[in-house]
């Protein structure tokens, strides 16, 4: 950063709210104003917002600890898996698996399915099998893949979750929120802030945003673990 200014913030529209008629009254200190029925969050807090959720994540990184982003919005998703990608973190995309967090062993489980899977095709046990069982194993390990592919090397919970739309990420959480995980979250002007740790007021369906934050968060985590911008763009160009 992580010196995100208003101008980045303008330029991406992570001001533009909902309709005021369309609004949570709990986000009233981080809105500024109202203009042509829509309100306009004060972008001076989503910076400072920002700037705790980046000081939560660096000391978070610095203790070892991991970070799993999640956005399972049509528009988000990509946006995110390519950040948690770039920085090496963990990320949910797809549908959100009830029990992700909560019921973490069963779905370790699983994950431990998807690798037995993936060995088994490179071991030469496939060829063992008949047609029919093949494309079966083939439907299951495509299945996990889709499922897991964010999650697959996460061997234990995550220290922090960074949720790109709090108003349609409910269950992940409330998942957090009973395994005390401190949340981060992109709120917008039709969302109750206070079911997070550190709600960052913008709008969140604007892919400019999102890319702008999560990218924020992103640059902070490889910071955190000693890789600065110069060096990341060094290793992608070698």
């Amino acid at each position: 950063m992580h010196n995100i200014s208003l101008e980045d913030l303008l330029a991406s529209g992570a001001h533009f709210g909902h309709m005021t008629s369309n609004w949570d009254p709990n986000m009233e200190e981080y809105i500024f104003t109202k203009k042509n029925g829509v309100h306009i969050i004060d972008l001076y807090k989503t910076i400072d917002q920002l700037t705790k959720a980046v000081d939560l994540v660096s000391a978070t990184v610095k203790k070892g600890g991991s970070i799993l982003f999640v956005a399972t919005k049509k528009s988000a998703k990509v946006v995110v898996e390519e950040e948690a990608d770039r920085c090496g973190m963990f990320h949910v995309t797809e549908r959100w698996l009830g029990g992700t967090l909560t019921n973490f062993m069963t779905i370790k489980k699983s994950i431990k399915r998807l690798h037995l899977l993936e060995k088994d095709e490179t071991s030469g046990v496939a060829e063992t099998l008949t047609k029919k069982e093949l494309l079966m194993r083939t439907r299951e390990r495509n299945r996990l893949q889709t499922q897991h592919r964010g999650i697959k090397d996460m061997r234990r919970l995550p220290d922090v979750v960074v949720i790109v739309d709090a108003r349609k990420e409910t269950i992940a959480i409330a998942e957090a929120l009973r395994l005390e995980i401190p949340i981060v979250a992109i709120v917008d002007t039709n969302t109750d802030p206070r079911k997070v740790d550190i709600p960052i007021p913008a709008n969140d369906d604007s892919i400019q945003a999102i890319r702008l934050l999560t990218g924020t968060l992103a640059d902070a985590i490889l910071e955190a673990k000693g890789i600065s911008k110069v060096k990341e763009t060094e290793e992608a160009t070698a």
